[in-house]
């Protein structure tokens, strides 16, 4: 069964464990958020590292317009824990999104270079916002670590949607 993630259709229901130790369905944001979807390759991205601390650092500007950010790998608890220490974290972390998950929802998926990089294939980066109806506003896919969407450009346009009701886009 494909899960398929759609602009303006209900974000796929997928139930994932997070690091607070509750199970957490993504695309369902708590009453009256908004939610952004942060899916990172996991704890062997260094660039992963710095753009989710790059959003760690700018949380009180996504508190303001109640937008819940959740972190989300195809890593193990173990890996995702270490992730999220190392960072400091301010936000709610998932874990052990299956591949299949993943391929669901769009994203690329990569096989580790060696030993080195990690032990199992993971999920390229992909970023989903989500209304507080549970429907998908926006979405951003990249087949490699370094192609992501630039947080000043997606925090602008959180507020243009809020502000102005900008429909969804690219439905048509």
């Amino acid at each position: 069964m494909s899960l398929q993630a759609k602009i303006d259709a209900q974000f796929p229901e997928i139930s994932l464990q997070t690091l607070s130790g509750e199970a957490m369905v993504l695309g369902r944001p708590s009453q009256g958020q908004w939610q952004l979807l942060v899916m990172y390759r996991g704890l062997h991205c260094p660039i992963c590292k710095k753009y989710l601390g790059r959003i760690n650092d700018m949380k009180a500007d996504f508190d303001k317009m109640s937008v819940q950010i959740v972190a989300v790998s195809t890593d193990p608890e173990e890996k995702a824990k270490k992730f999220a220490s190392e960072l400091g974290l301010d936000f709610e972390v998932a874990y052990g999104l299956s591949i299949d998950q993943a391929r669901d929802l769009g994203l690329y998926i990569s096989s580790p270079l060696d030993s080195t990089e990690t032990d199992q294939p993971f999920a390229e980066p992909g970023l989903f916002f989500i209304r507080p109806d549970g429907g998908l506003h926006f979405s951003e896919i990249a087949s490699a670590p370094f192609c992501r969407p630039d947080l000043e450009m997606i925090k602008m346009g959180i507020g243009v949607i809020q502000e102005k009701d900008y429909p969804p886009r690219g439905i048509g």
